[in-house]
């Protein structure tokens, strides 16, 4: 026997970062934030669709049901829920049923083995459903209803059993549309519509549900389905009637995710036990910037943290005392090839092959994330066909947790971005679909070596010149060059690779809202010097170009430079630097570039002995729009 050293045995809970299994997590002591409150609620309900961002705990909400409500679980109670809120004081219902758990994140979705991989999964579910009830399910009962030649046709043996023996049965079904979004993502539409619509099997999957929920004494007396978006149920059950959507409920915002209370009641456990050096203050402001701002009901007064986002942050805290280094978990980031078919359309070219354009949504994408936010009522549910609707588009962000409700003036819920890290993937998203069409492409290894330059030299010439001239260069760029908030979202995109600064958007200070905040990441890059506010001003490209023109745009952004750097949270920074850069476009071109320095402290860049980019010479943007063509 090894023997039992204390590093084996801190004592502090495990944080159970990647874990979704609930009976694991309570029987081995992990860190449980107990929601055990919502299961009351819940049964008001009986057959429920719950639609919850990526990495939020729709799986480990599913394991807690089914170890409440499955017989089989009913001797381990005490041990998995008896210092829970549901533990000292349980419902009638608890572990009386039978339950029905399909996990559709494991079924293979290959879309040319996806039927019989589909009939192979949900085959072995109710085969050992079965087996492990043999009181409930003789033998004969149980080939009844596994030699039936269709996963549609053993569930109806089954409910119809279920029915007539009086046994009730709850369905718990998670990731529900894993494999129709993955379909439609690399299938395209078609492939989408074969699975979802007419004879296809998923959507007799659905149908016997539909069926067994719609009669009296069907045997599902209970069904939770979870998924990140509405669209596969709508189209599966023809209008989102297999049973009620809570999403948007208020007694239901906080059944996944973390408070603000919750969120700092682990700080302080982690800190109090001596394993986490942070002060507590400080790492919430850190971990409220980056991974707070959900609110999912209109009426709702809390907002909550990704909680994904928050364990990983403690498990990469913990083992090195100290901030992680990479404050994003890419497993929160959805696939943007799942969000290409969303974005674009495909267009066949003169010689037969087929290239991409974008729709109506990547416009509203690119508006979103310009502004910062969008005015909508959010849809609880839409089939596929209807998303060339501007309401359905951002109601589907929405569900992706991409947006998040900001407030309802009016009573129209204001959608915004809820985070840094949210943040950041839009402008990845908004990359990546200008790479799909083909119409920008820059050297990232190159770009963040200047990015670097600029953070720890002040040297911000070489990035400023690189972005400027891709973008007069690169013809299919200019379409979208068309005011001064489009040019700030196109530098906001590349800006935000680096890790170096922290982007922040229409950023408060000293009384105004500067267009762009390249605040210096110190806690992660020790030694860093410069920090940059950005002012943006843009003249149509019908408006006449003159000296004249330039130097007063160049003279209004510069003012309002220096009231954003005389802002007292800039003038503590101590030895870092924050700069100022007006920016003037003409249309795709950048005009001027202008350097203002805040108060003197710490190093003096060098910007100051050439405070302007020199403006290109009509002989030169002749040349260059020639070049372009």
């Amino acid at each position: 026997m090894f023997p039992r050293h204390a590093w084996l045995v801190p004592d502090y809970p495990r944080i159970p970062y990647g874990e979704s299994d609930f009976r694991r997590i309570r029987r081995n002591g992990w860190l449980y934030v107990d929601k055990t409150r919502f299961i009351r609620r819940l049964e008001e309900e009986r057959y429920v669709v719950l639609i919850r961002p990526r990495r939020f705990g729709k799986s480990c909400w599913v394991s807690l049901l089914e170890n409440y409500y499955d017989r089989r679980w009913k001797d381990d109670f005490d041990t998995v829920f008896g210092d829970t809120e549901i533990g000292r004081d349980p419902t009638g219902e608890r572990h009386g049923y039978v339950s029905l758990r399909f996990d559709f994140s494991v079924v293979k979705d290959a879309p040319e083995t996806l039927e019989v991989e589909f009939e192979a999964y949900c085959h072995t579910v109710l085969k050992y459903t079965l087996q492990r009830h043999p009181d409930l399910f003789p033998e004969d009962a149980a080939d009844a209803v596994l030699r039936q030649p269709s996963v549609a046709g053993k569930l109806n043996e089954l409910f119809v059993y279920a029915s007539e023996t009086g046994i009730p049965l709850y369905a718990l079904i998670d990731e529900y549309d894993n494999f129709a979004n993955t379909i439609l993502a690399h299938r395209g539409e078609d492939a989408y519509h074969a699975l979802t619509h007419g004879g296809g099997f998923y959507r007799n999957f659905f149908a016997v549900l539909k069926g067994a929920t719609a009669r009296s004494g069907g045997g599902l007396e209970r069904l939770f389905v979870t998924g990140v978006s509405p669209i596969t149920m709508d189209d599966v059950t023809s209008g989102f009637n297999i049973g009620k959507n809570i999403s948007l409920e208020p007694d239901f915002n906080e059944i996944m995710g973390l408070t603000g209370t919750e969120t700092r009641g682990l700080l302080e456990l982690y800190r109090d036990r001596g394993a986490l050096d942070q002060d507590v203050d400080d790492a919430m402001a850190l971990m409220g910037e980056w991974y707070n701002g959900y609110r999912f009901a209109k009426e709702a007064e809390a907002e909550v943290y990704n909680t994904d986002m928050v364990l990983y942050y403690l498990d990469r805290s913990i083992p090195n005392r100290r901030v992680p280094d990479e404050l994003i978990d890419m497993n929160v980031r959805i696939d943007y090839g799942k969000l290409r078919h969303l974005l674009m359309v495909n267009r066949e070219l003169a010689d037969g092959t087929q290239a991409r354009r974008p729709n109506g949504n990547f416009d509203v994408l690119r508006q979103v994330i310009a502004y910062g936010e969008a005015d909508s009522r959010i849809v609880s549910g839409f089939p596929l066909k209807g998303l060339s609707k501007r309401e359905n588009f951002l109601s589907l962000l929405h569900y992706f947790g991409l947006l998040s409700i900001r407030g309802a003036p009016e009573g129209v819920p204001r959608l915004g971005i809820p985070n840094q890290t949210v943040r950041r993937l839009m402008y990845g998203y908004l990359r990546d679909a200008w790479e799909d069409m083909g119409v920008f492409a820059l050297d990232f290894y190159e770009f963040e070596r200047l990015m670097h330059e600029m953070a720890y030299r002040g040297d911000w010439r070489p990035v400023m010149a690189r972005l400027a001239d891709a973008v007069a260069r690169q013809t299919g760029i200019r379409e979208y060059i068309t005011g001064e908030k489009v040019v700030q979202s196109f530098f906001a995109a590349y800006f935000g690779m680096t890790d170096h600064f922290v982007l922040r958007s229409e950023h408060e200070l000293n009384k105004g809202y500067a267009d762009l905040y390249l605040a210096p990441r110190t806690a992660g890059f020790p030694g860093i010097g410069y920090g940059f506010v950005l002012e943006f001003k843009y003249m149509k490209r019908s408006d006449r170009l003159d000296d004249a023109a330039v130097a007063e745009a160049a003279t209004e952004a510069s003012a309002q430079l220096r009231q954003y750097l005389s802002d007292d949270g800039l003038t503590r920074q101590g030895s870092v630097q924050t700069i100022g850069l007006a920016v003037v476009f003409h249309g795709w071109e950048m005009v001027s570039c202008e350097a203002v320095d805040g108060e003197c402290r710490g190093r003096r860049t060098n910007a100051r002995r050439s405070k302007r980019v020199r403006s290109p010479t009509r002989r030169e943007r002749s040349r260059r729009s020639e070049s372009a063509a």
